[in-house]
């Protein structure tokens, strides 16, 4: 299909003569010799590109250009005009025009400037649809009360540019809703920062949020962009802000008041316009009693206060969670995806879920790959999400209880182990993942685990 232009000009010799050179360049012409029978068509073809003559009686250029927007602002619109002045180009861009051209015309700019204009509505309708499916991706799933008023609070928060606390257990999925906030903003162009609070030692703190001048420390052979200015224009995510050590929370604090920040070892300052989402999985005003946290960042951060529920407090979303992971993990694996029968939901509807969705993500995984069987049934789920059910009849299995006691000691090994490997080798990921002898990927996976 050829791409489709409609030139709008009162002159004859222009409409016949600019219609049979794109012609014979392939595209589809239309015509139009003034601007009420421009948007006539418009409404009856809805062409790629419009060529909009600014001079004419009647309905001008920038009156039609106007109408155009307002309800097609899809369209592209290139202005030609034998009265070119900054004025009018100015005025025509602000309303939406790709481009101005003067008469008299060239065929070879007119070419030019209509593939330039045709190939930036491709890069919008691609960037859109990939925001879509980043939304899409990052969307709360659920039908529960609690889930709703969740999806309206996002919705409420996210059009602002007010600072964000997320607060809730490992795994209910604070960095999604982050993540949903983002792409439903005003910023949603512009780059998300995530800053993982919890594995920056103190030392590198400065160069890791700030960025630093060539020679300014130790090895810096080159200059470094920190994250806040790498997010400016856009969002930065302080994920488990409450690890942050009180000497780092001040700093913090200082850029959130100031809005500019100064790279270590330089001179000059930086302003950044930057939105700030925080997160933390621990009670914040508790730890405000405790003197682990600062008061003033705390109610500098707490504008719009957003709790995310517990997977045991929403367990109606269960079988929705399920069916979204099954077909996930089917996609991934480019396979048709499982089911899973009504009686292996009622069996993980009365768990108490203490690892939330993340939880109960990974044993939808582990279920997929493991079982060798289109259906998931009950005896395909492990013994250990019976829990609820021996508590209530009074059978817990003591040796089931000591494996879990056991996981949960392995798992505080690593992330001690892990977080003294990376203060080691100066938090570079690369390096820490060779000295303990597992890929790049997997520790960025299991950082973000061990949470």
């Amino acid at each position: 299909m050829f791409p489709s232009v409609l030139i709008v000009d009162d002159e004859p010799s222009i409409l016949q003569s600019l219609s049979g050179l794109l012609s014979d360049e392939g595209f589809d012409v239309a015509t139009a010799a003034n601007g009420y029978e421009a948007l006539k068509v418009i409404d009856a073809e809805s062409p790629d590109l419009v060529l909009l003559d600014i001079w004419m009686p009647g309905l001008d250029g920038i009156e039609t250009l106007k109408e155009i927007k307002k309800d097609n602002p899809h369209i592209q619109v290139i202005i030609i005009t034998g009265h070119g002045t900054i004025e009018t180009a100015v005025r025509a861009t602000k309303l939406g025009a790709f481009d101005l051209i003067e008469k008299p015309l060239s065929i070879d700019k007119i070419i030019v400037a209509i593939n330039n204009a045709l190939n930036f509505r491709r890069l919008e309708e691609e960037n859109k649809y990939l925001r879509e499916k980043t939304l899409e991706k990052n969307s709360i799933n659920g039908e529960s009360p609690k889930t709703k008023e969740l999806k309206r609070e996002i919705a409420a928060a996210a059009p602002t540019d007010s600072y964000i606390l997320i607060t809730g257990e490992n795994g209910t999925g604070k960095e999604l809703v982050a993540r949903t906030i983002h792409q439903l903003s005003p910023r949603a162009d512009q780059p998300l920062i995530d800053v993982y609070c919890a594995v920056i030692p103190d030392e590198l703190i400065e160069s890791e949020l700030f960025g630093h001048e060539k020679g300014a420390l130790s090895g810096a052979l080159t200059k470094k962009i920190g994250k806040f200015e790498l997010a400016s224009n856009g969002t930065i995510f302080l994920d488990e802000i409450g690890d942050m050590s009180l000497m780092t929370q001040a700093k913090i604090l200082r850029v959130l008041q100031e809005q500019q920040i100064q790279r270590v070892g330089g001179s000059r300052t930086i302003s950044v316009n930057v939105r700030v989402i925080a997160a933390s999985n621990k009670n914040l005003e508790l730890q405000i009693e405790k003197g682990n946290f600062r008061e003033d960042l705390y109610y500098r951060l707490n504008v719009i206060p957003i709790e995310v529920p517990p997977l045991r407090q929403r367990i109606e979303d269960v079988p929705v969670l399920v069916e979204t992971f099954l077909n996930e993990f089917a996609n991934q694996n480019r396979s048709k995806p499982k089911t899973i029968t009504q009686a292996a939901i009622d069996m993980l509807c009365s768990y108490s879920w203490p690892g939330n969705v993340r939880e109960l993500k990974n044993l939808i995984e582990r279920l997929v790959i493991m079982v060798d069987k289109p259906v998931l049934d009950r005896d395909d789920i492990p013994a250990s999400y019976n829990l609820a059910i021996c508590k209530a009849t009074g059978t817990i299995d003591t040796e089931f209880l000591q494996i879990e006691k056991l996981k949960e000691a392995r798992k505080a090994f690593e992330k001690e182990y892990i977080q003294r490997k990376l203060i080691e080798n100066r938090n570079n990921i690369t390096k820490t993942a060779k000295s303990i002898g597992v890929g790049r990927s997997y520790l960025h996976k299991k950082i973000r685990s061990l949470q």
